[in-house]
């Protein structure tokens, strides 16, 4: 059964999440991040079925995330790489990573990767920052208030929002 399509919807995330589509996406992009770039890296890392990889790394294409490169004629073989649109969505995959990381969602115990700086060898964590000042701001800070592209249906949401002291 194909999923409700999100085209359409004031939301950025709704928007976002019709770009990338699923699952199996976020772990595509996870790997391009790291600097896999081959069809059968990506195979074998996520253990992925062939077309189920080939239609969402053709999505990533179409939607201007990734950039395909032919390295190989005989046979033809294509390497995929991040555009700056997907180079961008490492901020969405460091989130998940954290929380998963927070809340064991591998179920190990301990999180399988650290990112840590690549001078100071100090880990990293994301954090929303305050661009005139630079400094972190805590989540207990945050509050949604209407953009530039807001219409009536957000603006009621944000009305009736209570969650992240949303107003």
């Amino acid at each position: 059964m194909k999923a409700k399509s999100f085209a359409g919807m004031r939301c950025s995330v709704a928007g976002a999440l019709e770009m990338i589509g699923d699952r199996w996406t976020l772990l595509l992009l996870r790997d391009l991040g790291m600097g896999l770039s081959r069809f059968d890296e990506f195979q074998s890392s996520t253990g992925i079925a062939n077309t189920t990889l080939a239609t969402r790394l053709r999505n990533l294409e179409r939607n201007g995330i990734i950039a395909r490169t032919r390295y190989l004629e005989r046979p033809p073989r294509d390497a995929y790489h991040l555009t700056d649109k997907g180079r961008d969505f490492w901020k969405v995959l460091a989130a998940l990573r954290e929380w998963g990381d927070r809340w064991d969602a591998s179920g190990f115990g301990a999180p399988p990767i650290e990112v840590v700086d690549k001078d100071t060898d100090r880990k990293l964590r994301l954090a929303l920052v305050d661009p005139q000042t630079g400094k972190a701001v805590g989540g207990d800070r945050i509050r949604y208030r209407p953009g530039p592209g807001a219409d009536d249906s957000v603006r009621a949401l944000l009305q009736r929002a209570t969650v992240g002291g949303a107003s």
